[in-house]
């Protein structure tokens, strides 16, 4: 489990189980030679269906505000702004529990280094193509049947590229522990025709 790897990871900011994995894979970053690259999804894409009751579909539109100014921000800024951009939103929207109002938005995007004025893109639909571009780049790999986050490795197995949905973990692991989940989760995913290991989730989401 030495060789070094990037690790594609792709995630929703309002998806508190998105947002404990990618606390792990960051701890995953100290303990072993990976390096992630963020990319953007919709829990809202994923759910999208017209036959949805009207309040539910508002709410999957609402959600999905803070994945395009993500993607915004990815696209004028650069690849290097997602990461800490996701970690200002998500310290904001899931640590503190925050509700994901434009005044939140522009707060993280100041942390990050970003100008406030991305928080437009709430609303907007400029870059509505982009975010359904990175998100079918997800999808292509594990199917539209799982949630966020999904996560895609080279080498994983003989040579090969492995995509998989989670691991969902509660708390999130920290050292060693992080490297060793690490190194099961590649194990399996690249073991050819593996597709599903799961058990009853009995803990919410622990953000400590």
């Amino acid at each position: 489990m030495t060789e070094p790897r990037t690790a594609d990871f792709w995630f929703d900011p309002v998806c508190p189980w998105s947002w404990m994995t990618s606390r792990w894979i960051l701890e995953v970053e100290r303990v072993r030679p990976v390096t992630v690259r963020w990319h953007v999804m919709s829990l809202a894409l994923l759910q999208e269906n017209p036959r949805l009751p009207r309040a539910y579909q508002q709410m999957l539109l609402e959600a999905r505000g803070p994945a395009r100014v993500c993607v915004a921000a990815r696209l004028e800024h650069g690849d290097e702004v997602l990461g800490p951009l996701y970690t200002a939103l998500g310290t904001r929207l899931h640590n503190r529990g925050l509700p994901a109002t434009r005044e939140l938005v522009e707060d993280a995007l100041r942390e990050a280094g970003l100008p406030a004025s991305l928080a437009e893109e709430l609303d907007a639909t400029t870059y509505e193509s982009a975010l359904r571009q990175s998100h079918k780049a997800a999808v292509t790999q594990v199917g539209d049947d799982v949630g966020t986050p999904v996560i895609a490795v080279d080498g994983a197995g003989p040579g090969e590229r492995a995509a998989f949905f989670g691991p969902v973990v509660s708390p999130t692991p920290r050292g060693e522990a992080a490297g060793r989940l690490w190194d099961g989760v590649l194990l399996v995913a690249g073991t050819p025709g593996f597709t599903e290991l799961k058990r009853t989730r009995t803990v919410g989401p622990d953000f400590r």
